[in-house]
């Protein structure tokens, strides 16, 4: 099985984490295929940067079906462009806002999400509805932490996303926490030991969704909405 994380941001560094987390989870005989797309912004935090960050991925999914892939993780926590992807590809396409809130329903009465930048929050609680898990959602929590700077080292990011988790689960009631991010997705581990409660990353949830899908022989179904767009001039 051939799976393709897209990362749709154009950092480099982070594809390589979001990678390395993706194949720590995946199964026996599955392949993970972390890739950068060639156009769009180096962070993604705005609609201006989502809206931005579409055609490289959506040029992604298309070199992905060339390739074979079997079946497509979007990296970013607001999901940009998942319909669109949904289209174009013959396999599931699963975002990772998407797979990590679905998930944390399972983990108890309710969770909260910590995200980097407050003006996210909004989005965050957009998706919530759309994925049908508002009812479990407690809070949406920013850290005040820009993307890029989970890949400085000599940020102090980690432990202020920890303190943010475990303020969610103090004051939240928090039963779970989601990482609102993809470069928080080498934290996840630790930080659950720290607070105490599963901690959800979205990249390790959305890759072992997608290997569930395509081993099922489940895909989008490409009848009315979903079905491939006509091709055009």
């Amino acid at each position: 099985m051939l799976i393709t994380i897209i990362n749709p941001n154009t950092t480099e560094s982070m594809t390589t984490t979001i990678g390395k987390c993706a194949a720590q989870v995946a199964g026996p005989g599955t392949v993970v295929h972390a890739v950068t797309p060639s156009m769009g912004p180096a962070s993604i935090e705005s609609h201006y940067d989502e809206a931005l960050a579409v055609p490289g991925l959506l040029a992604e999914i298309a070199a992905g079906e060339r390739a074979g892939s079997d079946g497509y993780v979007v990296a970013c926590f607001g999901d940009p462009g998942l319909d669109a992807a949904r289209e174009l590809a013959r396999g599931p396409v699963v975002g990772i806002a998407e797979a990590a809130m679905r998930t944390a329903c399972y983990l108890g009465r309710g969770f909260s999400v910590v995200t980097t930048l407050g003006r996210t929050i909004g989005r965050a609680r957009d998706l919530a509805e759309i994925y049908g898990a508002s009812r479990f959602l407690r809070n949406v929590r920013a850290c005040e932490i820009g993307v890029l700077e989970l890949e400085d080292p000599a940020s102090d990011a980690r432990r202020v996303i920890t303190e943010e988790c475990r303020r969610a689960v103090v004051e939240d009631a928090a039963d779970a926490v989601v990482l609102g991010c993809a470069g928080m997705a080498d934290l996840a581990s630790q930080i659950s030991d720290a607070v105490g409660v599963p901690v959800v990353d979205g990249v390790a949830a959305a890759t072992r969704t997608v290997e569930t899908l395509v081993a099922l022989g489940l895909r989008t179904g490409s009848r009315g909405e979903f079905a491939t767009p006509p091709a055009k001039p």
